[in-house]
């Protein structure tokens, strides 16, 4: 791959220029509150980097899903608010996207200034699968940088979508790999190649059917996986354990069965939890007991109970295996972290992650979202990834949109 950088595009001078910032502003909300600012925090070196340099800054970024028109709920009012708090640029927010609003604001920004487009998603063209619509849509963005733009792409969170702000502008500018994108890139690399072993995967989550893909594609290069979340119950299923009223995908059990034999075959050991925190519903103050994997429906709430963690004992074997790993890589949490009866499995990953001498990724959403949620600071890890989706979609060896428009 062939990927122009952004420190390329400030050696040819970007003051006075139009520089179009692809960013990733899809922040959790609760109201118009920001509740974490990772991503925030995450886009805020770039367009450091090109105010210092005298650039004019168009951002765009989506936030939920719109359904291809204004609601206020996915207003990137409060994303723009926190933005502008954690700057030393100044930063607006243009009232549209590419209408009135946004081209008399694009008209008006000076020399080291940033302003933020509404939400790309307002615009049902945006994520079309014609490529005649997205073209159009990128064509209205492109035209306010004017006549000397170029494109930077510093939102890896939405590489893996071809959207008109991600694929379609970058095929009409000049077009540049941001900082952020960059290290996510080199990242990954560190966990598809030249892999630095023992290589630890630690898998969570609600849904197996969510992580198939990424399974199939690490057997053989991880040498242990360890199962936890939701997910869990599916692999005790595929053992022949009765899981009780615990999230059960029945139709994925077969498949599972399959990757348990497949991985003895290749090298990679599946871990799977050896005690599990039952709850009689669910509920954060829901009375609970830890009982063998093995055993669910032993529990005093019997077929009713839910596993909503995974047990001590494991948590301790689990940080175990990722203190004795080289390469560590977390994508999803152990058990429901937001309730705090529930989050002790989810905490001792983490703290497990930041105890290794190994290189650890946390990848991206939820995962994120549970370690800053349980105290930790994002510099205890070895890298925590902004894209939780488009991570996945690299590790199973898919293309990424946003990232193949690049090399050229």
């Amino acid at each position: 791959m062939t990927l122009h950088t952004l420190n390329e595009l400030i050696a040819e001078g970007v003051r006075g220029r139009y520089i179009l910032v692809r960013s990733d502003l899809n922040v959790p909300l609760d109201g118009s509150t920001v509740t974490d600012d990772g991503r925030i925090k995450a886009s805020l070196p770039v367009l450091s980097k090109l105010t210092d340099a005298g650039a004019r800054v168009l951002v765009t970024a989506h936030l939920g899903r719109p359904k291809g028109a204004p609601e206020e709920k996915y207003s990137l009012k409060p994303a723009v608010a926190r933005l502008a708090e954690l700057a030393d640029f100044k930063v607006s927010l243009a009232g549209d996207t590419v209408g009135g609003s946004a081209k008399e604001a694009a008209a008006s920004l000076q020399d080291g200034e940033v302003l933020v487009l509404e939400n790309v998603r307002f615009d049902a063209r945006e994520t079309s699968k014609d490529d005649a619509e997205r073209g159009a849509f990128a064509d209205e963005l492109v035209a306010l940088t004017g006549g000397n733009g170029a494109y930077v792409d510093d939102a890896f969170g939405a590489v893996h979508r071809k959207h008109a702000s991600v694929y379609d502008v970058a095929t009409r500018l000049p077009s540049y790999l941001g900082d952020l994108v960059h290290t996510e890139v080199e990242v990954l690399r560190k966990l598809t190649a030249d892999t630095q072993r023992p290589y630890v995967v630690v898998l969570g989550g609600s849904k197996v059917s969510d992580k198939l893909a990424v399974i199939d594609n690490l057997l053989g290069k991880a040498d242990t996986i360890l199962v936890g979340g939701g997910m869990l119950f599916t692999f005790l299923a595929a053992a022949g354990h009765k899981v009780a009223s615990s999230l059960l995908e029945e139709d994925q059990i077969p498949v599972v069965q399959d990757y348990l034999k497949r991985a003895a075959d290749a090298g990679t050991e599946f871990v799977v939890p050896t005690d599990v925190v039952v709850a009689e519903k669910f509920a954060a103050d829901a009375a609970h007991e830890t009982v063998p994997a093995d055993a669910i429906e032993s529990s005093s709430f019997g077929a009713q109970g839910i596993g909503l963690d995974i047990g001590p004992d494991s948590a301790a074997a689990f940080a175990e295996r990722i203190k004795g790993a080289r390469t560590v890589f977390w994508n999803g949490p152990m058990g429901v972290f937001e309730f705090e009866a529930f989050s002790a499995g989810t905490r001792a990953i983490a703290q497990a992650l930041t105890e290794t001498d190994a290189f650890t990724v946390v990848g991206g959403g939820d995962s994120a979202a549970a370690v800053r949620t349980l105290g930790f600071a994002d510099d205890q890890f070895g890298h925590i990834s902004t894209g939780g989706g488009a991570s996945l979609e690299y590790l199973e060896g898919k293309e990424l949109p946003g990232l193949s428009v690049l090399d050229r």
